[in-house]
Protein backbone atom coordinates (compact mmCIF):
# COMPACT_ATOMS: atom_id res chain seq x y z
CA UNK A 1 0.00 0.00 0.00
CA UNK A 2 1.35 3.41 -0.97
CA UNK A 3 1.13 5.77 1.98
CA UNK A 4 -0.07 9.16 0.82
CA UNK A 5 0.79 12.22 2.89
CA UNK A 6 -2.55 13.98 3.21
CA UNK A 7 -1.48 17.09 5.10
CA UNK A 8 1.46 18.84 6.72
CA UNK A 9 0.73 20.06 10.25
CA UNK A 10 3.08 22.46 12.01
CA UNK A 11 1.23 22.71 15.32
CA UNK A 12 1.02 20.50 18.37
CA UNK A 13 -1.46 17.64 18.69
CA UNK A 14 -2.73 16.40 22.06
CA UNK A 15 -4.54 13.09 22.20
CA UNK A 16 -6.79 12.65 25.25
CA UNK A 17 -7.30 8.94 25.93
CA UNK A 18 -5.15 6.10 24.65
CA UNK A 19 -7.28 2.97 24.64
CA UNK A 20 -7.77 0.70 21.64
CA UNK A 21 -8.76 3.59 19.35
CA UNK A 22 -5.93 5.90 20.40
CA UNK A 23 -3.39 3.11 20.03
CA UNK A 24 -4.73 2.29 16.58
CA UNK A 25 -4.93 5.86 15.30
CA UNK A 26 -1.39 6.90 16.31
CA UNK A 27 0.39 4.99 13.51
CA UNK A 28 -2.15 6.33 10.99
CA UNK A 29 -1.53 9.93 12.04
CA UNK A 30 2.23 9.52 11.72
CA UNK A 31 1.85 7.70 8.42
CA UNK A 32 -0.46 10.14 6.63
CA UNK A 33 0.15 13.51 8.29
CA UNK A 34 3.52 15.21 8.07
CA UNK A 35 3.98 15.62 11.81
CA UNK A 36 6.91 14.71 14.08
CA UNK A 37 6.42 12.48 17.14
CA UNK A 38 7.74 15.36 19.25
CA UNK A 39 4.68 17.41 18.24
CA UNK A 40 2.31 14.84 19.78
CA UNK A 41 1.44 14.37 23.46
CA UNK A 42 -0.88 11.72 24.88
CA UNK A 43 -2.85 12.56 28.04
CA UNK A 44 -4.25 9.47 29.72
CA UNK A 45 -4.35 7.98 33.23
CA UNK A 46 -2.08 5.04 34.01
CA UNK A 47 0.34 3.34 31.67
CA UNK A 48 -2.09 1.67 29.25
CA UNK A 49 -0.44 1.74 25.84
CA UNK A 50 2.87 3.02 27.22
CA UNK A 51 4.87 0.58 25.11
CA UNK A 52 3.11 1.68 21.91
CA UNK A 53 3.70 5.36 22.68
CA UNK A 54 7.36 4.61 23.34
CA UNK A 55 7.58 2.62 20.08
CA UNK A 56 6.63 5.77 18.16
CA UNK A 57 8.57 8.20 20.34
CA UNK A 58 5.51 10.02 21.65
CA UNK A 59 5.38 11.56 25.13
CA UNK A 60 2.69 10.62 27.63
CA UNK A 61 1.19 12.62 30.49
CA UNK A 62 -0.33 10.51 33.28
CA UNK A 63 -3.54 12.39 34.06
CA UNK A 64 -7.29 11.83 34.05
CA UNK A 65 -9.05 15.01 32.98
CA UNK A 66 -11.68 16.28 35.42
CA UNK A 67 -13.71 19.49 35.74
CA UNK A 68 -11.18 20.64 38.32
CA UNK A 69 -7.95 20.06 36.38
CA UNK A 70 -8.55 20.03 32.62
CA UNK A 71 -7.64 23.68 32.13
CA UNK A 72 -4.41 23.32 34.09
CA UNK A 73 -3.43 20.12 32.26
CA UNK A 74 -4.21 21.32 28.74
CA UNK A 75 -3.11 24.97 28.89
CA UNK A 76 0.67 24.27 28.73
CA UNK A 77 0.14 21.80 25.88
CA UNK A 78 -2.15 23.63 23.44
CA UNK A 79 -2.44 27.07 21.87
CA UNK A 80 -3.67 28.74 18.71
CA UNK A 81 -3.34 26.50 15.66
CA UNK A 82 -2.92 23.30 17.68
CA UNK A 83 -5.21 20.24 17.71
CA UNK A 84 -7.06 18.47 20.53
CA UNK A 85 -8.03 14.91 19.58
CA UNK A 86 -10.48 13.60 22.15
CA UNK A 87 -10.63 9.78 22.22
CA UNK A 88 -11.50 9.47 25.90
CA UNK A 89 -14.45 8.38 28.01
CA UNK A 90 -15.76 10.27 31.04
CA UNK A 91 -14.51 13.63 29.76
CA UNK A 92 -17.09 16.24 28.74
CA UNK A 93 -17.01 16.83 25.00
CA UNK A 94 -18.87 20.12 25.29
CA UNK A 95 -16.46 21.38 27.95
CA UNK A 96 -13.45 20.64 25.75
CA UNK A 97 -15.03 22.26 22.69
CA UNK A 98 -15.85 25.37 24.72
CA UNK A 99 -12.25 25.40 26.02
CA UNK A 100 -10.79 25.10 22.50
CA UNK A 101 -12.83 27.82 20.79
CA UNK A 102 -11.43 31.00 22.40
CA UNK A 103 -7.91 29.56 22.22
CA UNK A 104 -7.98 28.82 18.49
CA UNK A 105 -7.53 25.06 19.01
CA UNK A 106 -8.91 22.56 16.49
CA UNK A 107 -10.90 19.63 17.85
CA UNK A 108 -12.30 16.21 16.98
CA UNK A 109 -14.05 13.52 19.00
CA UNK A 110 -15.66 10.19 18.14
CA UNK A 111 -18.57 10.36 20.58
CA UNK A 112 -20.24 12.91 22.82
CA UNK A 113 -19.35 12.21 26.45
CA UNK A 114 -20.31 13.73 29.80
CA UNK A 115 -18.00 14.13 32.79
CA UNK A 116 -17.43 10.99 34.86
CA UNK A 117 -20.13 10.51 37.46
CA UNK A 118 -22.72 12.62 35.64
CA UNK A 119 -25.17 9.71 35.52
CA UNK A 120 -24.25 8.13 38.85
CA UNK A 121 -27.01 7.71 41.38
CA UNK A 122 -29.85 7.78 38.85
CA UNK A 123 -30.79 11.37 39.72
CA UNK A 124 -30.89 12.71 36.16
CA UNK A 125 -34.13 12.23 34.22
CA UNK A 126 -33.83 9.85 31.26
CA UNK A 127 -34.18 12.70 28.76
CA UNK A 128 -31.05 14.38 30.11
CA UNK A 129 -29.05 11.15 29.77
CA UNK A 130 -29.65 10.87 26.03
CA UNK A 131 -27.27 11.46 23.15
CA UNK A 132 -29.93 13.88 21.89
CA UNK A 133 -29.28 16.12 24.90
CA UNK A 134 -25.49 15.93 24.52
CA UNK A 135 -25.73 16.65 20.79
CA UNK A 136 -27.82 19.74 21.47
CA UNK A 137 -25.22 20.86 24.04
CA UNK A 138 -22.41 20.59 21.48
CA UNK A 139 -24.40 22.19 18.65
CA UNK A 140 -25.21 25.14 20.91
CA UNK A 141 -21.50 26.01 20.71
CA UNK A 142 -21.67 26.77 16.98
CA UNK A 143 -20.03 30.09 16.16
CA UNK A 144 -19.33 31.48 12.70
CA UNK A 145 -15.61 31.48 11.98
CA UNK A 146 -14.75 29.55 15.15
CA UNK A 147 -11.97 26.94 15.01
CA UNK A 148 -13.19 23.70 13.50
CA UNK A 149 -14.59 21.15 15.93
CA UNK A 150 -15.62 17.92 14.21
CA UNK A 151 -17.95 16.06 16.56
CA UNK A 152 -18.73 12.32 16.62
CA UNK A 153 -16.50 11.29 13.71
CA UNK A 154 -15.44 7.70 14.23
CA UNK A 155 -16.90 4.71 12.39
CA UNK A 156 -20.36 5.05 13.84
CA UNK A 157 -21.12 7.77 14.39
CA UNK A 158 -19.01 9.21 11.60
CA UNK A 159 -18.11 7.01 8.65
CA UNK A 160 -21.66 5.64 8.36
CA UNK A 161 -23.03 9.10 7.49
CA UNK A 162 -20.83 9.03 4.39
CA UNK A 163 -22.02 5.48 3.64
CA UNK A 164 -25.62 6.76 3.67
CA UNK A 165 -24.89 9.37 1.00
CA UNK A 166 -23.12 6.86 -1.23
CA UNK A 167 -25.97 4.38 -0.76
CA UNK A 168 -28.50 7.02 -1.81
CA UNK A 169 -26.52 7.67 -4.98
CA UNK A 170 -26.28 3.93 -5.70
CA UNK A 171 -30.02 3.42 -5.29
CA UNK A 172 -30.76 6.42 -7.52
CA UNK A 173 -28.48 4.98 -10.21
CA UNK A 174 -29.99 1.50 -9.95
CA UNK A 175 -33.61 2.71 -10.02
CA UNK A 176 -33.15 5.00 -13.01
CA UNK A 177 -33.37 8.29 -11.17
CA UNK A 178 -30.94 10.58 -12.93
CA UNK A 179 -30.09 13.44 -10.65
CA UNK A 180 -26.88 15.34 -9.92
CA UNK A 181 -25.09 14.66 -6.66
CA UNK A 182 -26.76 16.88 -4.05
CA UNK A 183 -24.69 19.78 -2.75
CA UNK A 184 -26.87 20.79 0.17
CA UNK A 185 -28.62 19.32 3.15
CA UNK A 186 -32.00 19.89 1.54
CA UNK A 187 -30.77 18.25 -1.66
CA UNK A 188 -29.83 15.03 0.14
CA UNK A 189 -33.14 15.00 2.01
CA UNK A 190 -35.11 15.48 -1.21
CA UNK A 191 -33.18 12.64 -2.87
CA UNK A 192 -33.96 10.31 0.04
CA UNK A 193 -37.61 11.33 -0.14
CA UNK A 194 -37.74 10.86 -3.92
CA UNK A 195 -36.26 7.38 -3.58
CA UNK A 196 -38.83 6.45 -0.93
CA UNK A 197 -36.29 5.62 1.78
CA UNK A 198 -38.28 5.12 4.97
CA UNK A 199 -35.90 3.36 7.36
CA UNK A 200 -32.12 3.40 7.80
CA UNK A 201 -30.35 0.94 10.06
CA UNK A 202 -26.71 1.26 10.98
CA UNK A 203 -26.46 -2.50 10.60
CA UNK A 204 -23.31 -4.10 12.04
CA UNK A 205 -22.18 -7.66 12.70
CA UNK A 206 -18.91 -8.32 14.55
CA UNK A 207 -17.74 -11.94 14.17
CA UNK A 208 -14.39 -11.70 15.94
CA UNK A 209 -13.44 -14.74 18.03
CA UNK A 210 -10.73 -14.72 20.68
CA UNK A 211 -8.20 -17.39 21.53
CA UNK A 212 -9.90 -17.95 24.89
CA UNK A 213 -13.61 -17.67 25.68
CA UNK A 214 -15.24 -15.20 28.01
CA UNK A 215 -15.11 -16.21 31.67
CA UNK A 216 -17.78 -15.71 34.29
CA UNK A 217 -17.50 -12.24 35.82
CA UNK A 218 -15.72 -10.81 32.78
CA UNK A 219 -16.90 -8.33 30.15
CA UNK A 220 -15.21 -8.99 26.81
CA UNK A 221 -15.46 -6.63 23.84
CA UNK A 222 -13.53 -5.67 20.70
CA UNK A 223 -13.47 -2.00 21.72
CA UNK A 224 -13.88 0.01 24.93
CA UNK A 225 -15.79 -1.91 27.59
CA UNK A 226 -16.52 1.29 29.51
CA UNK A 227 -17.72 2.98 26.32
CA UNK A 228 -20.01 0.08 25.36
CA UNK A 229 -21.49 -0.30 28.83
CA UNK A 230 -21.97 3.46 29.14
CA UNK A 231 -23.92 3.84 25.91
CA UNK A 232 -25.72 0.53 26.47
CA UNK A 233 -27.14 1.84 29.74
CA UNK A 234 -28.37 5.09 28.20
CA UNK A 235 -31.95 5.11 26.94
CA UNK A 236 -32.44 3.57 23.50
CA UNK A 237 -32.77 6.34 20.89
CA UNK A 238 -33.88 6.52 17.29
CA UNK A 239 -34.61 9.09 14.66
CA UNK A 240 -38.39 9.06 14.23
CA UNK A 241 -39.74 8.90 10.67
CA UNK A 242 -42.77 10.63 9.20
CA UNK A 243 -44.17 7.32 7.97
CA UNK A 244 -44.49 5.89 11.48
CA UNK A 245 -48.06 5.38 12.74
CA UNK A 246 -47.51 3.37 15.93
CA UNK A 247 -45.78 5.44 18.60
CA UNK A 248 -44.04 3.14 21.14
CA UNK A 249 -45.86 2.77 24.45
CA UNK A 250 -42.55 3.39 26.24
CA UNK A 251 -41.47 6.18 23.87
CA UNK A 252 -40.95 9.83 24.76
CA UNK A 253 -40.55 12.92 22.61
CA UNK A 254 -38.20 15.81 23.34
CA UNK A 255 -39.61 19.18 24.32
CA UNK A 256 -36.96 21.23 22.50
CA UNK A 257 -34.21 20.97 19.92
CA UNK A 258 -34.34 19.40 16.47
CA UNK A 259 -37.31 17.09 17.26
CA UNK A 260 -35.69 14.54 14.95
CA UNK A 261 -35.52 11.70 17.48
CA UNK A 262 -37.34 9.99 20.31
CA UNK A 263 -36.11 7.85 23.19
CA UNK A 264 -37.44 4.75 24.89
CA UNK A 265 -37.76 4.43 28.64
CA UNK A 266 -35.42 1.46 28.75
CA UNK A 267 -31.69 1.00 28.15
CA UNK A 268 -30.45 0.21 24.69
CA UNK A 269 -28.66 -2.90 25.96
CA UNK A 270 -32.07 -4.38 26.79
CA UNK A 271 -33.74 -3.36 23.50
CA UNK A 272 -33.58 -5.69 20.49
CA UNK A 273 -34.49 -5.06 16.87
CA UNK A 274 -34.64 -7.19 13.74
CA UNK A 275 -32.10 -6.24 11.10
CA UNK A 276 -30.00 -7.67 8.28
CA UNK A 277 -26.35 -7.72 7.22
CA UNK A 278 -24.46 -9.60 4.48
CA UNK A 279 -22.46 -11.33 7.23
CA UNK A 280 -25.31 -13.31 8.75
CA UNK A 281 -28.52 -12.38 6.97
CA UNK A 282 -31.37 -11.71 9.42
CA UNK A 283 -30.28 -10.97 12.97
CA UNK A 284 -31.53 -9.74 16.32
CA UNK A 285 -29.45 -6.71 17.23
CA UNK A 286 -29.19 -4.22 20.08
CA UNK A 287 -30.78 -0.79 19.59
CA UNK A 288 -27.90 1.04 21.25
CA UNK A 289 -28.10 4.82 21.24
CA UNK A 290 -25.68 6.53 18.86
CA UNK A 291 -25.39 10.11 17.67
CA UNK A 292 -25.80 9.13 14.01
CA UNK A 293 -29.37 7.99 14.65
CA UNK A 294 -30.17 11.60 15.48
CA UNK A 295 -27.87 13.49 13.12
CA UNK A 296 -28.77 11.47 9.99
CA UNK A 297 -32.50 11.74 10.72
CA UNK A 298 -32.12 15.47 11.33
CA UNK A 299 -30.00 15.98 8.21
CA UNK A 300 -32.58 14.20 6.03
CA UNK A 301 -35.57 16.10 7.42
CA UNK A 302 -37.69 18.26 5.12
CA UNK A 303 -40.01 20.92 6.48
CA UNK A 304 -40.76 22.19 9.94
CA UNK A 305 -39.02 20.27 12.71
CA UNK A 306 -42.21 19.73 14.69
CA UNK A 307 -44.32 18.76 11.65
CA UNK A 308 -41.88 17.61 8.97
CA UNK A 309 -42.88 16.67 5.43
CA UNK A 310 -40.31 13.88 5.35
CA UNK A 311 -37.91 12.14 7.67
CA UNK A 312 -36.71 8.50 7.77
CA UNK A 313 -36.56 6.40 10.91
CA UNK A 314 -32.89 5.87 11.76
CA UNK A 315 -31.23 3.74 14.43
CA UNK A 316 -28.28 1.54 15.25
CA UNK A 317 -28.78 -2.23 14.99
CA UNK A 318 -25.65 -3.73 16.56
CA UNK A 319 -24.70 -7.37 16.90
CA UNK A 320 -21.33 -7.36 18.69
CA UNK A 321 -19.00 -10.34 18.83
CA UNK A 322 -20.41 -13.42 20.56
CA UNK A 323 -18.36 -12.90 23.72
CA UNK A 324 -19.73 -9.36 23.99
CA UNK A 325 -23.30 -10.67 23.58
CA UNK A 326 -22.67 -13.08 26.45
CA UNK A 327 -21.17 -10.22 28.43
CA UNK A 328 -24.28 -8.09 27.97
CA UNK A 329 -26.48 -11.04 28.99
CA UNK A 330 -24.44 -11.46 32.17
CA UNK A 331 -24.48 -7.68 32.75
CA UNK A 332 -28.29 -7.68 32.64
CA UNK A 333 -28.37 -10.59 35.11
CA UNK A 334 -26.19 -8.53 37.47
CA UNK A 335 -28.88 -5.84 37.41
CA UNK A 336 -26.69 -3.75 35.08
CA UNK A 337 -23.69 -3.65 37.43
CA UNK A 338 -20.60 -4.11 35.30
CA UNK A 339 -18.45 -7.18 35.79
CA UNK A 340 -15.30 -6.88 37.94
CA UNK A 341 -12.98 -7.86 35.06
CA UNK A 342 -12.78 -6.25 31.61
CA UNK A 343 -10.91 -7.50 28.55
CA UNK A 344 -10.47 -6.00 25.08
CA UNK A 345 -10.05 -8.50 22.26
CA UNK A 346 -7.17 -7.26 20.14
CA UNK A 347 -3.90 -9.18 19.83
CA UNK A 348 -5.68 -12.34 21.00
CA UNK A 349 -8.26 -12.31 18.18
CA UNK A 350 -8.01 -15.64 16.36
CA UNK A 351 -10.41 -15.01 13.48
CA UNK A 352 -13.38 -13.00 12.31
CA UNK A 353 -14.39 -9.70 10.73
CA UNK A 354 -16.41 -6.58 11.32
CA UNK A 355 -19.18 -6.00 8.79
CA UNK A 356 -20.35 -2.41 9.25
CA UNK A 357 -22.75 -0.63 6.95
CA UNK A 358 -26.06 1.11 6.44
CA UNK A 359 -29.30 -0.66 5.48
CA UNK A 360 -31.65 1.66 3.56
CA UNK A 361 -35.20 0.31 3.28
CA UNK A 362 -38.54 1.16 1.69
CA UNK A 363 -37.35 2.20 -1.78
CA UNK A 364 -38.21 0.57 -5.11
CA UNK A 365 -35.55 -2.16 -4.69
CA UNK A 366 -36.66 -3.02 -1.15
CA UNK A 367 -33.52 -2.86 0.99
CA UNK A 368 -29.92 -1.97 0.19
CA UNK A 369 -26.92 -2.52 2.47
CA UNK A 370 -23.74 -0.55 1.79
CA UNK A 371 -20.59 -0.67 3.85
CA UNK A 372 -17.31 -2.34 4.79
CA UNK A 373 -16.41 -5.97 5.37
CA UNK A 374 -12.99 -6.01 7.03
CA UNK A 375 -11.33 -9.17 8.36
CA UNK A 376 -8.83 -9.35 11.20
CA UNK A 377 -6.17 -10.51 8.74
CA UNK A 378 -6.80 -7.52 6.45
CA UNK A 379 -6.74 -5.10 9.39
CA UNK A 380 -3.45 -6.41 10.76
CA UNK A 381 -1.85 -6.27 7.33
CA UNK A 382 -3.08 -2.70 6.77
CA UNK A 383 -2.00 -1.04 10.03
CA UNK A 384 -0.34 -2.19 13.28
CA UNK A 385 -2.13 -2.08 16.63
CA UNK A 386 -5.57 -2.42 15.04
CA UNK A 387 -8.34 -4.98 14.83
CA UNK A 388 -11.01 -4.80 12.15
CA UNK A 389 -13.35 -3.08 14.60
CA UNK A 390 -10.81 -0.45 15.61
CA UNK A 391 -9.50 0.23 12.09
CA UNK A 392 -12.95 1.20 10.80
CA UNK A 393 -12.94 3.81 13.57
CA UNK A 394 -9.33 4.95 13.41
CA UNK A 395 -9.21 5.59 9.68
CA UNK A 396 -12.37 7.70 9.99
CA UNK A 397 -10.68 9.63 12.82
CA UNK A 398 -7.69 10.22 10.54
CA UNK A 399 -9.94 11.48 7.74
CA UNK A 400 -11.80 13.81 10.09
CA UNK A 401 -8.57 15.17 11.55
CA UNK A 402 -7.14 15.88 8.08
CA UNK A 403 -10.35 17.60 6.96
CA UNK A 404 -10.35 19.79 10.08
CA UNK A 405 -6.72 20.75 9.50
CA UNK A 406 -7.50 21.67 5.90
CA UNK A 407 -10.62 23.64 6.92
CA UNK A 408 -9.66 25.25 10.24
CA UNK A 409 -12.45 27.82 10.61
CA UNK A 410 -15.71 25.90 10.16
CA UNK A 411 -16.83 25.87 13.81
CA UNK A 412 -18.77 22.88 15.16
CA UNK A 413 -19.59 20.42 12.35
CA UNK A 414 -21.14 16.97 12.22
CA UNK A 415 -20.14 14.08 9.92
CA UNK A 416 -23.20 14.66 7.71
CA UNK A 417 -21.85 18.11 6.81
CA UNK A 418 -18.47 16.84 5.53
CA UNK A 419 -17.88 15.87 1.86
CA UNK A 420 -18.68 12.16 1.73
CA UNK A 421 -16.69 11.44 -1.42
CA UNK A 422 -13.52 12.99 -0.05
CA UNK A 423 -13.78 11.20 3.31
CA UNK A 424 -14.54 7.83 1.69
CA UNK A 425 -11.60 8.22 -0.71
CA UNK A 426 -9.24 8.63 2.24
CA UNK A 427 -10.79 5.76 4.21
CA UNK A 428 -11.43 3.18 1.51
CA UNK A 429 -7.88 1.71 1.34
CA UNK A 430 -8.26 0.58 4.97
CA UNK A 431 -11.83 -0.75 4.87
CA UNK A 432 -11.32 -4.13 3.21
CA UNK A 433 -14.19 -4.92 0.84
CA UNK A 434 -16.45 -1.87 0.39
CA UNK A 435 -19.61 -2.89 -1.44
CA UNK A 436 -23.39 -2.70 -1.69
CA UNK A 437 -25.95 -5.48 -1.94
CA UNK A 438 -29.73 -5.58 -2.34
CA UNK A 439 -31.94 -7.93 -0.35
CA UNK A 440 -35.65 -8.77 -0.32
CA UNK A 441 -35.59 -9.15 3.48
CA UNK A 442 -38.14 -7.25 5.55
CA UNK A 443 -38.85 -7.49 9.29
CA UNK A 444 -41.96 -9.54 8.36
CA UNK A 445 -39.95 -12.22 6.54
CA UNK A 446 -40.83 -15.67 7.98
CA UNK A 447 -42.95 -14.09 10.70
CA UNK A 448 -46.23 -15.34 12.07
CA UNK A 449 -45.86 -19.09 12.15
CA UNK A 450 -44.30 -19.37 15.61
CA UNK A 451 -46.09 -16.64 17.52
CA UNK A 452 -49.26 -14.62 17.17
CA UNK A 453 -47.51 -11.26 17.14
CA UNK A 454 -48.92 -7.76 16.93
CA UNK A 455 -47.49 -6.63 13.59
CA UNK A 456 -48.49 -4.18 10.89
CA UNK A 457 -48.74 -6.37 7.80
CA UNK A 458 -49.90 -3.47 5.63
CA UNK A 459 -46.54 -1.70 6.01
CA UNK A 460 -43.43 -3.78 6.77
CA UNK A 461 -41.33 -0.68 7.46
CA UNK A 462 -43.07 0.31 10.69
CA UNK A 463 -40.79 0.39 13.76
CA UNK A 464 -43.14 -1.92 15.66
CA UNK A 465 -42.32 -4.64 13.10
CA UNK A 466 -38.56 -4.26 13.67
CA UNK A 467 -38.74 -4.24 17.45
CA UNK A 468 -38.39 -7.59 19.20
CA UNK A 469 -41.15 -7.90 21.79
Amino acid sequence: MAFERLHRFAGRLVMVGFGSIGQGVLPLLLRHIEIAPAQITIVTPGDDGHEIAREYGVAMVDAALTPANYDAVLSPLLGAGDFLLNLSVDVSSAALIAWCQPRGVLYLDTVSEPWAGTYDGGDLPAEQRTNYAMREESLALRRAGAPTAVITHGANPGLVSHFVKQALLDIARDTGIHAPTPRSREGWARLAQQLGVRVIHIAERDTHVGTRPKAVGEFVNTWSVDGFVGEGLQPAELGWGTHERHFPSDGERHASGSQAAIYLKRPGASTRVRSWTPAAGPQHAFLITHAEAISIADYLTLGDAARPQYRPTVHYAYHPCDDAVLSVHELAGRNWRVQPRKRILKDDIAAGADVLGVLLMGHARGAYWYGSRLSIEQARAACPHNSATSLQVTVAVLAGVVWAMQHPDRGVVEPDELPHDEILAWCRPYLGEVFGVYTDWTPLTDRGWLFDEDVDRDDPWQFKNFRVA
